[in-house]
């Protein structure tokens, strides 16, 4: 039995347990699914997905803080979940693993599984990080970001930026002492850095190496340069594109703004608030674009704009490739829909993995990032107008869109966990 534990305050993560899941039963594997909860719990329920609710329990202001505190996460005096939560979330895990007989364990942002996938002696297997895993930092990739937690973050030259980027994940302990000071409780291997708190036993790095610039070979043969900001004997593999392909109705209202009369934007900002979210459907309309908006969680509120249409979770595979941009925060689910369906980004990125992944199609031509600070601001709108009016960066998408169309992430990440776990964890015949 394989289990996997997404983390459903967030849709990316939610969304690509439920594929791996699915890919793993094709491929002859028994699976089972737990979480703590959270409002994409409904993805899990539209899929017919049977799954163990755990305790303590994430409801929808828990997820909403989850998500506040890892957009800071490593600043002084934020910690992302308390001590008692993490004793209770650990033992909850590990008595769950021990009950179906987990022999491994895939985690989505349910970073307690660092810990309980250790007290029940079974590997960690990591996909959360998506494409923030250190051989990126150690060629120096990441972007110089849009955001700093510094202050005179704009007077900084960008090539230090880029150099704050890519040092610090490797360097930040603080992160994760939420975790450490447990650990130390339980006896079990603390996560030293938050780099470490992207990568498992296993890590699945779901992208090509197109876009990461980085070959599948260099990925498996990684060591890390400085072997003390991580837990000894990770293995990384590349595996493709990973993200949501929700077998879900495109409602009638949306469906009239898709027929390519008009330019039209799709604006999903998942990992937001209500208000940022208004305002930047404010800023994206300036641009003279009709507005579908994904608005899943949030309460947008009625719109009496006839160019805006709001609805709520969406089968964004199936809307992306018929809008001619998208507005998103740069989670690496709503940037690879939008490079498989061909159609350029702009992000919005609260934090360096959304850096990351609006960074990398921002190489491929086929994104620009937008500070959060300036999303109620004339600099989106002008953002938007560039990428629908500037031809390289549909033929930045469109080139994307080639790679991965070939690519079969889900069952590439099953085969790799399925072969991995038969190599290193398989008893061997006496």
């Amino acid at each position: 039995m394989i289990a996997l534990v997404p983390h459903c305050g967030f849709l990316s993560e939610t969304s690509r347990m439920l594929h791996l899941a699915q890919a793993l039963r094709r491929q002859g594997e028994a699976v089972c699914l737990a979480t703590h909860g959270g409002p994409f719990t409904r993805v899990l329920d539209d899929a017919g997905e049977q799954y163990t609710l755990l305790e303590p329990r994430f409801d929808a202001l828990r997820c909403a803080a989850f998500l506040r505190d890892l957009v800071q996460i490593g600043r002084p005096g934020v910690r992302m979940q308390p001590a008692e939560e993490v004793r209770g979330s650990v033992a909850a895990e590990a008595e769950f693993f021990r009950a179906v007989g987990a022999r491994a364990v895939i985690t989505g942002f349910t970073l307690t599984t660092y810990l309980s996938s250790r007290v029940a002696q079974i590997p960690l297997v990591t996909s959360h990080g998506g494409s923030y895993v250190p051989p990126i930092f150690e060629r120096g990739l990441a972007p110089a970001p849009t955001s700093m937690p510094i202050p005179a973050a704009d007077l900084i030259p960008a090539w230090l930026k880029r150099r704050f980027a890519n040092g610090t994940p490797m360097r930040m302990a603080g992160a994760t002492r939420f975790l450490n000071e447990v650990a130390d409780e339980l006896g079990v291997e603390r996560v030293p850095t938050l780099a470490a708190l992207m990568l498992g036993d296993l890590t699945l790095v779901t992208d090509t190496a197109h876009v990461l610039g980085i070959s599948a070979d260099d990925l498996e043969r990684w060591q890390p340069r400085r072997p003390r900001a991580f837990r000894a004997g990770t293995h990384l593999v590349a595996t493709g594109p990973l993200f949501a392909r929700l077998d879900l109705p495109i409602p009638a209202a949306v469906e009239a703004f898709l027929d390519g009369s008009e330019p039209t934007a799709l604006v999903v900002l998942s990992s937001t608030t209500p208000d940022t979210l208004r305002a930047v459907v404010r800023r994206v309309r300036a641009s003279g674009v009709r507005v579908i908006v994904g608005a899943t969680i949030h309460d947008h509120g009625p719109s009496d704009d006839p160019a805006v249409v709001v609805a709520g979770l969406l089968p964004n595979h199936r809307v992306m490739p018929r809008v001619d941009v998208a507005v998103t925060m740069g989670g690496q689910g709503s940037i690879q829909t939008a490079m498989a369906s061909g159609t350029p980004v702009v992000g919005i990125p609260l934090h360096a993995e959304q850096e990351l992944n609006v960074g990398l199609a921002a190489r491929q031509g086929a994104a620009l990032a937008v500070a959060p600070r300036h999303a109620d601001s004339p600099r989106l709108t002008e953002a938007v107008r560039r990428v629908l009016t500037e031809p390289g960066f549909a033929a930045g998408a469109a080139r994307v869109q080639g790679w991965y169309a070939t690519v079969d992430g889900a069952a590439n990440a099953a085969h790799a966990v399925r072969t991995w776990l038969a190599r290193h964890c398989e008893p061997t015949a006496a």
